[in-house]
């Protein structure tokens, strides 16, 4: 999955209008030598892990917290993956949008619900 997110947070931390993210089932990157995380709350009031690179500060990785304490997915920052395929983007939080979200998208005005 593809996601297009207009909330606060993505937009400040990607210094533009979304930030984009392909989802995965969660691996871990905790161990990694040149991967450094933090705890921040996401504006759905759960916290996420938000993993960075420890040579450059970019982040590149988040992993939402869910109950009982695991992540079950990585959003994974989609600049950063060559050869992905960028069709079929959904966008989600477009409460907080600032530019327009094209007709015939799958859209959200905040978390996705995937069984629409």
């Amino acid at each position: 999955m593809l996601f297009h997110c207009h909330c606060i947070d993505c937009r400040k931390q990607s210094a533009s209008a979304f930030g984009t993210s392909a989802i995965f089932p969660f691996f871990s990157v905790a161990n990694h030598p040149s991967v450094a995380s933090f705890v921040k709350e996401a504006d759905s009031g759960r916290k996420k892990y938000c993993y960075f690179c420890k040579e450059c500060g970019s982040r590149i990785i988040h992993a939402t917290i869910v109950e009982g304490g695991n992540p079950q997915s990585i959003s994974v920052k989609a600049g950063l993956l060559d050869g992905l395929d960028w069709t079929g983007g959904m966008h989600i939080f477009c409460r907080s949008a600032v530019v327009p979200i094209p007709e015939g998208v799958r859209r959200w005005e905040a978390e996705p619900d995937l069984k629409r």
